[in-house]
């Protein structure tokens, strides 16, 4: 007798733990079944038909002894993402740069296009920044007029990230006047999606306690996947991108201002 087909979920139904191991495959490319078991406190077998599910979803792609990304399709890495896009982020950043008034209290998100706001502020006078980005925060060392909070946390990955449990509870004691961030991804409907579940945690904490909230997004994230899902557009004050919005974001951009650089 064959075996039972397996009821994969469709993406927007994902489990939690379905949602994490693919965080840790494209943040690392491939991910052997004993890490993945280590890191989420399961058993391997249990990982396995997690991996199985997700294989036959399209989702990833399974190996001997782990899972990594499906054939034909290769994620970024930090070097790779700091030079797609150079001139539109650049343009992004002045944008944002012109709207920060003098003696703002800041946050800065990790990412690429956030650290290219980190340094159009890096020559201002009388910020407060605050930040888990290690790359963001270095900007500002020779900026005696500055004030810098590098929230504490796990280092993660090779654009100087601070994530977890340390670093939310050091957010939570900060209300800050704006708060830049940033996505991989914003799909037709509105969805601001990335990777990474415990940047996303950050992300997600910082936006709804800001008293002002910039999404930088250049225009490849449009109509883009990721994996988990930070919110909503209409959850940020204000979208800043180098490109007219495609009509289906547009008519799902709630309160959120858009502007075009």
């Amino acid at each position: 007798m064959s075996a039972p087909a397996i009821m994969t979920p469709p993406f927007d139904d994902m489990t939690a733990r379905q949602r994490r191991i693919l965080s840790w495959i494209e943040e690392q490319g491939y991910v052997t079944i004993e890490t993945l078991a280590g890191h989420l406190g399961v058993s391997m077998q249990t990982v396995r038909r997690e991996i199985i599910r997700l294989d036959a979803s399209g989702h990833l792609q399974r190996f001997h002894g782990g899972a990594g990304l499906p054939e034909g399709r290769v994620r970024l890495g930090y070097h790779g993402k700091s030079a797609l896009a150079r001139d539109a982020k650049n343009r992004i950043a002045a944008a944002v740069a012109a709207r920060i008034g003098e003696g703002s209290s800041v946050f800065l998100d990790v990412g690429t296009t956030v650290e290219t706001v980190a340094q159009a502020l890096a020559g201002r006078k009388g910020l407060q920044i605050v930040t888990n980005s290690l790359n963001s925060a270095r900007m500002f060392q020779e900026n005696g007029t500055c004030s810098t909070f590098v929230l504490g946390g796990s280092l993660r990955g090779a654009d100087g990230s601070l994530v977890g449990e340390l670093t939310r509870a050091a957010l939570q004691q900060f209300k800050v006047d704006v708060a830049v961030i940033g996505c991989s991804a914003i799909e037709a409907d509105g969805s601001v999606l990335d990777y990474d579940i415990d940047k996303i945690a950050v992300k997600r904490l910082v936006a709804a306690t800001a008293r002002r909230s910039f999404l930088v997004a250049d225009s490849t994230k449009f109509n883009r996947h990721a994996v988990a899902r930070i919110g909503s557009l209409g959850d940020f004050a204000t979208l800043v991108t180098d490109a007219p919005l495609p009509a289906d974001v547009a008519a799902n951009m709630g309160a959120c201002q858009a502007i075009i650089v």
